[in-house]
């Protein structure tokens, strides 16, 4: 790990807050569900190895990630916990699968015929997980009642075919975490057809030792969706829309330092686009944090600053690697103090919907250079930082 040579931006990764979601997540869903930790895109921004590594000391019965190296990262981490790789994953990386014991996920007749060719080759068997289209119009075998009849026996083909080990199966909700009877509506006709074929692959003598279809949205809307599996994404994370709901904690506070500070006149022009002009004697702070850091560049003259004495608001396009606040209220506030861009004083789901984007968005948005400082009970465990040393 390289060493940061400047207190500049950095984002605290509170696994108590993780250990605190986990419980809530696993009490909602109750015993017979186990949590699959869906930690792809560097676990959302909070840092995939250290996340599954919690995750795997609090039980969690599987991780999910969406490419062969994510897996490899976790692997080499030496986290031992079930891994499964939802994305597109060419056939002739079988060997990888096969060599850090990662499930696929498999979403048609042809992706697994090819991973069954090359795991025979290969003189291995592949663990795999069926994707059922259900209504995501992503990937999947699809349920609909026209091609429910063809889809049954292409899965059942899939399952006999040498070289896989067809241990789950699994859809993707579309719209869970959306209010309104024609969500409601449609969420439960995916469910519908999600469990019609699993009794009709029952019938047929086709069994799988786990079934999900639980994302953030259904764990909070439909936790009757259990199955054997659950796997929230972003709640995991205490943010989006749904975490209040279930009093979640944020997990990741993303912070900076007010670098230097101004005094500027009235009538003065702030940063490019000349898009804020003083409308008195203001005092203001300049932080080392931009769009670079994951900072939006669409918050500009949008957003604010969390400090212990109330709100700074950002004055002025968000730049590159700077950005400008408003001290003049705040005359407490010193060069060298610390404030939240967004953590549990600022939230980062309001942030982004000022933005016009998501939750998952911002958090994933945090760059390489930005060390990740992870805390438990309030001290420092962990830091990284992404930059090649």
């Amino acid at each position: 790990m390289m060493e940061s040579t400047l207190k500049r931006t950095w984002a605290e990764i509170d696994l108590d807050a993780l250990a605190c979601n986990y419980e809530i997540l696993c009490g909602r869903m109750g015993p017979s569900s186990r949590f699959l930790g869906v930690v792809k895109a560097d676990a959302y921004g909070h840092g995939a190895v250290q996340v599954s590594r919690t995750l795997e000391e609090l039980g969690a019965a599987y991780l999910a990630v969406s490419s062969i190296d994510e897996a490899r990262e976790i692997r080499s981490a030496g986290i031992r916990l079930p891994i499964l790789q939802l994305g597109l994953t060419p056939a002739e990386q079988a060997g990888q699968l096969l060599a850090h014991r990662i499930a696929q996920a498999v979403w048609s007749e042809e992706s697994a015929l090819s991973f069954s060719r090359e795991a025979e080759r290969l003189g291995g068997r592949i663990k795999v997980h069926i994707k059922l289209d259900t209504g995501m119009s992503r990937l999947g075998f699809l349920c609909g009642e026209e091609q429910f009849s063809c889809s049954l026996e292409a899965i059942c083909r899939v399952c006999a075919m040498p070289g896989l080990e067809p241990e789950g199966i699994f859809t993707h909700f579309a719209v869970s975490d959306e209010v309104g009877e024609g969500s409601r509506a449609y969420t439960l006709s995916q469910h519908r057809q999600f469990e019609a074929m699993l009794r009709a692959l029952e019938a047929r003598g086709v069994g799988f030792s786990f079934r999900h279809c639980a994302n953030s949205g259904a764990v909070v809307g439909y936790p009757q969706f259990g199955h054997d599996l659950f796997r929230p994404g972003i709640i995991t994370y205490g943010a989006g829309h749904q975490a209040q709901e279930l009093g979640l904690r944020p997990v990741m506070a993303l912070k900076s330092v007010v670098g230097a500070i101004r005094t500027l006149p009235a009538d003065m022009s702030i940063s490019y686009g000349c898009t804020f002009r003083t409308e008195r004697p203001s005092r203001v702070g300049v932080l080392p944090i931009g769009y670079a850091d994951g900072l939006h560049r669409t918050l500009s003259n949008r957003w604010r600053v969390w400090t212990p004495h109330g709100f700074a608001p950002i004055l002025g396009r968000i730049c590159m690697d700077m950005c400008m606040v408003d001290l003049t209220d705040l005359p407490q506030i010193r060069e060298g103090s610390e404030v939240e861009i967004y953590g549990p004083h600022n939230s980062v789901t309001e942030a982004a919907q000022l933005a016009g984007t998501i939750a998952y968005e911002m958090t994933c948005a945090v760059s390489r250079r930005v060390p990740r400082v992870y805390l438990r009970g309030g001290r420092e465990v962990a830091r990284e930082l992404m930059l090649r040393g």
